[in-house]
């Protein structure tokens, strides 16, 4: 552990740590709230923290005083690739193929043709996990707009490609 945060008698004290700058007491100390407050969060913020209040006089407390909270701070997905695989031609298979470099969790990832009619998909034909999408037997009418949207709990994000067959 690594002590990010302390008072002691009267002194708030910030330690020399990536926090320093965004970390504090949200309340006065007087409060008795020993809240704490980290602004401008980033993914590496993630992980356990511990709060521990040691009363002065009262040697029997050590130990017993402690709070721990685990923070995961959720990151929404980049902008994912669509990539097209295999030849659009009559009667061919295809696989279209969506990815996301960043994302906490991990998004899922959804296929849907906009142009010029709208279409959704299904497993087996989608993998929402993968981010791909298999056409097979293509037909002149399954050319259009297929849009692909990442997604997880902290937003979501789109790429499109256009299949001409």
């Amino acid at each position: 552990p690594v002590q990010i945060l302390s008072y002691l008698d009267g002194v708030v004290q910030v330690e020399e740590t990536e926090l320093k700058p965004r970390v504090g007491f949200l309340y006065p100390i007087l409060s008795r709230n020993i809240s704490v407050f980290i602004n401008a969060t980033r993914e590496r913020d993630s992980g356990q923290y511990m709060c521990t209040v040691n009363v002065v006089g009262e040697a029997s407390s050590m130990g017993k005083n402690i709070g721990v909270i685990n923070l995961t701070v959720l990151v929404p997905p980049a902008t994912p690739s669509c990539q097209l695989h295999g030849e659009p031609m009559v009667g061919a298979n295809v696989t279209l193929s969506c990815s996301s470099r960043k994302g906490k969790p991990s998004p899922v990832y959804q296929w849907q043709r906009t142009a010029p009619t709208l279409q959704v998909f299904f497993p087996p034909a989608q993998d929402w996990h993968r981010g791909t999408l298999k056409l097979t037997n293509l037909s002149l009418e399954m050319s259009g707009l297929y849009v692909c949207a990442a997604e997880n709990q902290a937003g979501s994000a789109e790429c499109h490609i256009v299949l001409e067959v």
